[in-house]
Order: C-alpha cells, then structure tokens, then sequence
C-alpha cells in the first residue's frame, strides 16, 4: 500500500516528511527540489500541501509583510513570531528560519544561541545563514549544537550596503573564485544546502557540480538542484517591479483588490448583508417577542389619548 493510501488530519493524501536527509538524497538522485518562502498560517499551508519540499521563514519578510524598505531591521523576535506561525500549518516540508541581521554576526556563542531559539521556540527544522568562508566557525558551532545549517552565497541581502546595492556577484574571475571558495568552504563544513542568488548560471553550474549539499538557486539558473522564490513575488504581492528571475505564477493582488471593491460596494448600497446572510429567531420566539412588542405599543397609544 503507497504513503498515498493514507490521509492526514485534514483529510488529504498524506507526504513522507522531508528531511534534512530527503533533500540531499534529491540532490544525489538529480530530483529537482522546490522550496518557497512563507511568512503566516494561511499561505504556509497552502504552500505545503501543494508539495513544496522546503518552506523558508525568510528575512525577506521585513519588506513584503512589514514594509521595510530592505532585510536589515527585522528583528529575532519577529522571525520567531512568523516561524512559530507557519510551524502551525507545516506538515511535510522541511522548515527553515532565515537568521536575521546581527542575530549572528557579532558573537558566535550569540549565533548558536539564536540558532536553537528557533529550533526551540519556533519549531524550525534548519537555519540559514548568508556568508561563506568567515561563517565557517559558526556554521561548524551550530552544526555540533544539532541544528542543521542552509547556507546562503552570492547575493547576500544582508550585505546591501557592503555591496552597493542589489548587484549580481561574480561577473569576473576574481568574483568567481570567491563565490566558489565560499561554496567549498561551507560544504565542508557541512551545511545540507546553500542558497545561489544573484550570480551568473554559468557559475552556479560549476559549484554545483563541485559541491555535495544541495544548491538551491535564486536568480542563478536552471542547472542548480533546486529553486526558491518568495511567495508573494509569484502572486504579484509585492509592489515594486519584480526582479529578472522572478516568474508571476498568479495575480493575487488583482483578485484583492476586486474583492475588496466589491465589498465596499455592497455595503454602501446596503446590499450586504442579505436576508439569507443573516440570522434569524426560531418561530417561537418571534411569535412571543412580537407579542410583547405589540402590548408596548398598546401602552403607549393608551397613554397618547
């Protein structure tokens, strides 16, 4: 009998759970792995149950669900709010929290502390964390606390300032020579997979044939093991132009904004809600509440005269 056989509280076709383990069995098995981001309940069980393999609390957050103009200000205790609320509705995929600016970048027992507070607190399965060789010491602490480790190369969000904006990285052999020292680096340190954003598919080829962990590319090309996009870049959720690699699978914004129109309209002109909307008493009761209504009324004509 397949694991299909069998339903889960929801009544739908139970998954195997995915696993550290899983996603690397993918990467030797040449499966392509499909990760998204997801920020609250709602979103993050839909997008589990469509069968994502891997469900990111990205930092991302800060600027399409809080409005931030970029990653940096989001703090841990909204990354673990958010975490706590898609660990809710994840059943299936593997769940990683995205550690936010300066949650690691000062001290690395500061860094393992954070990492187990979203193991603890929040639920997470894994953390990611930007950088390459100087994470090295800390993704091998984290690593021996028990919490597995997604790396992130490339372009870091986090490093907008040391960079000078949102540019793709590794145009030149110098660059190329970084990302993939970076990408050795923490593959032997052990991290299950990194994040390729931002940089040349030519280059994101060459580290994934070089590494072990999985490459999960974001603006990197087709030849990477996996792909991620935030959630609300495929439904047009955002309300900036979208970047060269972002592909719109839906209008959710279009459907919103119609819907919530909609209701505005038929408020003003009072036909929300209908009679069928609306609750009303058992028979009984109406009958005897009229009656009292009707011997008030009675009252007060008597007083009138």
């Amino acid at each position: 009998m397949s694991i299909t056989s069998f339903h889960d509280e929801r009544g739908l076709p139970a998954r195997s759970k995915i696993t550290t383990l899983t996603i690397q069995e993918k990467k030797n098995g040449h499966q392509p792995i499909t990760c998204l981001t997801a920020y609250d309940y709602a979103t993050s069980r839909l997008v589990d149950e469509a069968g994502i393999d891997m469900v990111l609390v990205g930092d991302s957050l800060a600027q399409v669900v809080l409005g931030y103009d970029n990653t940096l200000p989001v703090t841990m205790e909204e990354m673990l709010h958010h975490t706590r609320a898609v660990r809710r509705a994840v059943k299936s995929a593997l769940l990683i929290a995205d550690m936010p600016f300066a949650s690691y970048h000062i001290e690395p027992k500061e860094g393992v502390r954070n990492a187990l507070r979203f193991v603890k607190e929040a639920g997470a399965e894994a953390v990611k964390l930007e950088g390459g060789e100087k994470r090295v010491d800390l993704v091998k602490r984290v690593l021996d606390a028990e919490v597995p480790v997604m790396g992130h190369i490339g372009l870091t969000p986090q490093s907008v300032h040391k960079m000078g904006g949102y540019k793709v990285q590794g145009k030149d052999l110098g660059g190329i020579e970084r990302l993939i020292k970076d990408a050795i680096a923490l593959d032997r340190a052990g991290v299950f997979s990194i994040v390729l954003e931002g940089l040349p598919r030519e280059v994101a080829a060459m580290i994934t044939r070089e590494v072990s962990a999985a490459t999960i590319g974001i603006g990197a090309g087709p030849e990477c093991d996996g792909q991620v996009l935030v959630f609300h870049d495929i439904l047009n959720l955002t309300f900036t132009p979208p970047a060269k690699f972002v592909r719109r699978y839906g209008d959710a914004a279009a459907l919103i904004s119609k819907a919530v129109e909609q209701f505005r309209a038929d408020v003003e002109s009072g036909s929300y809600p209908s009679d069928e909307e609306s609750y009303h008493l058992p028979q009984e009761t109406k009958e005897a509440l009229d009656a009292i209504l009707a011997r008030k009324q009675m009252r007060k004509m008597a007083v009138g005269k």
